[in-house]
């Protein structure tokens, strides 16, 4: 696990970003930064999450050295507090979830990606086991989402 972190924590609490090097990681992490910019005076923490399972030799959604390197500068850009974590376990959802639940979220932000009936039946969806297990308010993004 890697992890980049600015302090102090944020005063109105964390943003947490299901993030991947991708339009879809893109898209969670402008609505997840603007969230954040919205807080209170203290503002809101950024924390992003990358993960994988670790089952293949190559997954395109964990991100290399150069992507976190360019993530972390994108949020520093920010002046918010933030984490950047990269993780590996049995399950890319549950890896989300328990920073969620670590940092006591205000909101997790995922980008949602058009999948087939038959590949939600044989490989899950990690937005949808977010969406139903996170002990916090969820918001769902696509790309081309603006943020409001």
């Amino acid at each position: 696990m890697s992890e980049q972190e600015q302090t102090p924590p944020p005063a109105d609490g964390w943003v947490v970003v299901a993030w991947t090097p991708d339009e879809f990681g893109d898209a969670a992490l402008e609505h997840g930064i603007a969230w954040a910019s919205e807080g209170a005076a203290g503002g809101r923490g950024v924390a992003v999450v990358n993960g994988t399972r670790g089952d293949a030799l190559v997954d395109e959604r964990f991100a290399a050295p150069s992507g976190l390197a360019d993530l972390a500068e994108r949020l520093r850009g920010t002046g918010l507090p933030h984490v950047v974590r990269q993780e590996m376990g049995r399950d890319v959802a549950e890896q989300v979830l328990d920073v969620a639940a670590e940092l006591s979220a205000r909101l997790v932000v995922v980008g949602l990606r058009h999948r087939s009936p038959v590949g939600k039946l044989l490989m899950g969806s990690v937005a949808q086991r977010i969406l139903l297990t996170a002990e916090c308010p969820v918001l769902a993004v696509k790309p081309g989402e603006r943020p409001a």
